[in-house]
């Protein structure tokens, strides 16, 4: 997965633009479209666009890779930790 440093907050309107884009696919279609549209507004790498548009997040992401970044999305938006240890937080929480 590529360096994304930043997530930062879309507005209503701008979700809402991501959503209409998608709105008349299979629900399944949908929700991976828009999920890969909101990734690719809000995910940034040294104050530039990580991505350079939903197919290139569908290109490079799995599905639980984007997941995950979404999750972050909805926890505020905030800088990524670059020495945060998902396998060892992982750990921990199966004790």
């Amino acid at each position: 997965m590529r360096n994304i440093d930043e997530l930062r907050p879309l507005t209503a309107l701008q979700l809402l633009t991501i959503w209409r884009k998608c709105e008349e696919e299979d629900p399944l279609v949908r929700s991976l479209l828009s999920n890969a549209g909101v990734l690719a507004a809000c995910c940034y790498d040294q104050g530039e666009l990580a991505f350079s548009g939903a197919e290139d997040v569908l290109a490079e992401l799995s599905p639980r890779e984007m997941e995950r970044l979404l999750t972050m999305f909805g926890d505020g938006g905030q800088k990524l930790n670059p020495a945060f240890d998902e396998a060892r937080f992982q750990a921990l929480r199966e004790v």
